[in-house]
């Protein structure tokens, strides 16, 4: 099956690949881990539930057949996993992949030079707004704002350049920081993408009304310092890119509610126990650690995956409706972004 190009019911194949590495982070945001679920006490997977960096490599290396080309380390928070690094070494052996990390820069002070050294190519950093008070509620985390941004400094002086800056966006909680957000990253390098507040998961208390509409996003940032809308870089960029009239950068907007992207999707995802979802909105999975662990070979797991990509049909963000808002969802905390 190496080389062999999958492809789903709609056509769609698979070319990036999002991988939790731990389901623990030092954030605990109402857009998918809420304190009321999550509290301090919440009793997360043991440390031998979890893939191990080999076992994670194996599946890599084998979706890599199939023509993946970009994988995410995701979390919870992937800095908090024991030397990360060595995974991302391990990863950035397998010829043709693009390898990138998202963080919420914490740690990035201590971390980004060993990651840089072990292949990493690029960097998102989770960040909801430069106002401490709103930052700190979204979070409930016990650090300021100025540590995420002293991480985003940290990386960006080792060498990743640009990182990527994502921002959700939510009705009455952070709506009023979108300009500033754009105004203090614009003439950095850096990309900030905005991303309407999504139904991810059932835990949450999502509510179409706490969405600001990716327009009303453009709109606003428009008003005050001007863009106009720019060739996607490939073909399934989930994000629409905008320039700075002046030439000072750009920006990205996620508009996977109000102008749903599923026709162009071309994302799986294995979850920190080793379960690959077909969709950010998927009620079930596929259990991979089964397998790994229990002696199947190469081809026996590439069957697995082949089989598990050919049958999907997920379109959850064209489908949402009354139909769709009562049906079970995997919880972010353990999926990913």
């Amino acid at each position: 099956m190496s080389g062999m190009t999958l492809r789903d019911t709609l056509g769609r194949p698979v070319r990036d690949l999002r991988v939790s590495v731990t389901d623990r982070c030092n954030f605990r945001c109402s857009y998918c881990m809420p304190k009321s679920v999550f509290s301090r006490n919440y009793e997360f997977l043991r440390h031998s539930e979890l893939l191990t960096f080999e076992e994670i490599e194996r599946l890599v290396r084998l979706f890599s057949r199939f023509g993946v080309q970009k994988v995410r380390l995701t979390g919870g928070e992937p800095l908090l996993r024991r030397d990360i690094e060595e995974l991302v070494a391990l990863l950035a052996a397998i010829d043709g992949l693009e390898l990138t990390l998202t963080t919420n820069a914490v740690l990035l002070p201590e971390k980004a030079p060993a990651l840089r050294l072990a292949g990493l190519d690029r960097l998102t950093v989770s960040l909801d707004s430069l106002d401490d008070a709103t930052f700190r509620t979204m979070n409930d985390v016990d650090f300021p704002v100025e540590r995420v941004l002293a991480g985003i400094d940290a990386a960006a002086a080792t060498g990743f350049s640009p990182i990527k800056i994502n921002m959700v966006v939510k009705r009455g909680v952070n709506d009023a920081d979108v300009v500033p957000m754009a105004q203090h990253f614009r003439g950095t390098g850096h990309i900030v993408r905005f991303i309407e507040y999504m139904d991810v998961g059932s835990t949450n208390g999502w509510r179409l009304d706490d969405v600001v509409p990716a327009r009303e996003i453009i709109d606003s940032i428009d008003s005050v310092i001007g863009i106009d809308p720019a060739e996607p870089n490939y073909r399934g960029e989930v994000a629409r890119r905008w320039r700075y009239r002046d030439g000072s950068g750009e920006i990205g907007v996620i508009a996977s509610v109000t102008q749903p992207f599923c026709g162009d999707c071309t994302r799986a995802r294995i979850s920190s126990e080793g379960t690959l979802y077909t969709c950010l909105f998927a009620s079930t999975g596929h259990d991979l650690r089964a397998l790994v662990r229990g002696g199947a070979s190469d081809e026996a797991i590439s069957e697995e995956l082949g089989l598990r990509w050919r049958e999907r049909r997920d379109r959850y963000s064209e489908l949402r409706a009354s139909a769709t808002a009562s049906s079970p969802k995997v919880e972010m905390s353990y999926i990913g972004g």
